[in-house]
């Protein structure tokens, strides 16, 4: 059988550096096609391999964080559809390039890769949450979340014949709580991190001064929303399996299995007892590390078959989820999103409903069930691509002098509650095909720089911050955001949202 992908430390240095390169390693939300990030570090790349002192003089000093601040671009997605607010962060992408760079260079790349391979010498603790090169005509993400689903509910399934009882547990705000030094006590060992904290060649430091620079100094956090800060978290975490073996090991457990997917952990035993030791133990290690279990979604089973199933899953499986009218089957969806906010079914389920009607050539009731449709994306910010390409097609058999009301209703709506920076992208998809629609006006800065470049602005838009950055520095030069927008594509998508441009994958976090 073809191999289907590499993880991450089966890739060489060169291997790496590609990876990471690519626009979904910069970037692993879902934005529409013409935002491409790859040309920008292209540019940044070929300049800083040739000259890597950018840092202006005055970012070297004793309060050199202030000249840090605000250098990345977040835009906020909720997480919970209710007040939980996860930060996605587009990281700067000199100082995203630069780490790479370092990182990948062959010795420090090697060193890391030996130490993942540490991680996993106990076989009873499975990560299966490493970032994946695919090696097929799939997308990485799409072949990582086929590895969930392979690897954590399947192998959940099986592991029943052998365990009687189920833990789940995850730990809360993991990225926004890892503590940056650790990220040096997973590479070298704490004793040697701690002995040589201010050694400005150990690569643990070198990545822990980084992400401080782009955290304004912050000690507390890594940015989210890109496969290299997945890869970092997973160093620190796979620290932590390798310090939880060494807790196991002292209280003389033999029976259990472990599966991590991130920061989500099933814990397979025998008796309740040792549930309770090895939650202790998890503890320990997490605390330790500046991080915690979270108590709320900390549970212990002994239906291994039912509980190994996402409850959002169970109940859509036992749901009746098709209906022939449209409008009802929208309202079917609608009801699950009301209980199953922001999760996998869901997602799922809006996904068969686009496969439904994308090639509909006449739609009734078109109105409500835009209603409809806007209402699940406003209460589950985590729908809005797919929602996107529902709506594309919906708007679509809108009369033209009626499109621009529709959207900006659509707007007004969204208007009632903070952060639709994602959305507002995904509303700028919808109607950036329609000549009479491309007037509409957006706040988020990434609309604004495409709108910019469709109507020929010279309007200044500012994505990150260059305050750090020497002015005669020729990287300067390649941080012009107008290469994020690709014109050529623009041209070329159609009003309707296509099935490519949305990930039928959602991630399961």
């Amino acid at each position: 059988m073809q191999k289907r992908y590499k993880t991450i430390c089966e890739l060489s240095s060169i291997e790496a550096k590609e990876f990471f390169l690519k626009n979904e390693g910069y970037c692993n939300m879902d934005l529409p096609p013409y935002i491409n990030f790859k040309n920008m570090l292209n540019d940044i790349y070929n300049i800083l391999e040739k000259n890597s002192d950018y840092v202006d003089s005055h970012a070297k000093g004793k309060d050199k964080y202030k000249y840090y601040n605000n250098v990345n671009h977040i835009i906020f997605n909720n997480k919970d559809g209710k007040y939980s607010w996860r930060p996605f962060e587009l990281i700067h992408p000199v100082l995203y390039v630069d780490m790479i760079i370092k990182l990948t260079q062959d010795k420090h790349w090697k060193l890391i890769c030996d130490r993942f391979k540490e991680f996993q010498n106990n076989r009873k603790i499975k990560c299966i949450s490493y970032p994946v090169a695919s090696l097929t005509h799939k997308k990485d993400k799409a072949v990582q979340i086929g590895i969930w689903r392979d690897e954590i509910e399947q192998e959940s399934l099986k592991l029943s014949l052998d365990y009687k009882y189920i833990i789940h547990s995850d730990i809360t705000d993991c990225y926004g709580s890892i503590y940056t030094h650790s990220i040096a006590w997973a590479i070298h060992g704490k004793d040697k991190a701690k002995g040589e904290r201010h050694n400005n060649k150990l690569i643990g430091n070198i990545i822990d001064k980084s992400i401080q620079e782009m955290k304004h100094g912050q000690t507390n956090g890594i940015p989210q929303g890109s496969v290299l800060m997945d890869f970092i978290a997973e160093m620190v975490l796979g620290y932590a399996d390798s310090e939880l073996t060494k807790k196991i090991k002292t209280i003389k457990i033999s029976k259990y299995y472990i599966l991590r997917y991130r920061d989500d952990y099933r814990i397979f035993v025998n008796s309740a007892v040792d549930a309770d030791k090895i939650l202790k133990c998890l503890t320990e290690v997490l605390i330790d590390l500046g991080l915690k279990l979270n108590g709320n979604k900390t549970k212990i089973s002994d239906s291994i078959i039912e509980d190994s199933l996402k409850p959002d899953k169970l109940a859509w499986i036992n749901k009746k989820n098709s209906e022939k009218n449209l409008q009802k089957h929208l309202l079917i969806i609608y009801s699950h999103a009301m209980k199953f906010s922001n999760s996998g079914s869901l997602f799922r389920s809006l996904i068969d409903f686009y496969i439904r009607i994308k090639d509909k050539k006449n739609i009734a009731d078109i109105e409500p069930m835009i209603s409809i449709v806007v209402e699940i994306a406003y209460r589950n910010p985590r729908t809005y691509p797919v929602v996107s390409a529902i709506l594309s097609k919906l708007i679509y058999f809108i009369p033209s002098p009626k499109k621009k009301s529709i959207i900006n209703r659509i707007k007004k709506k969204f208007s009632q509650i903070p952060n639709t920076g994602y959305m507002d992208i995904w509303l700028q998809r919808i109607i950036i095909k329609y000549p009479i629609l491309q007037n509409i006006m957006f706040e988020e800065p990434l609309c604004q720089i495409i709108g910019n470049s469709i109507s020929s602005s010279s309007k200044d838009v500012q994505i990150w911050s260059n305050n750090f950055i020497r002015s005669t520095h020729p990287v300067i030069n390649a941080m012009d955001a107008n290469k994020i927008f690709c014109k050529k594509i623009m041209e070329e998508i159609d009003p309707i949202v296509s099935m490519k441009e949305i990930n039928p994958f959602p991630q399961f976090s």
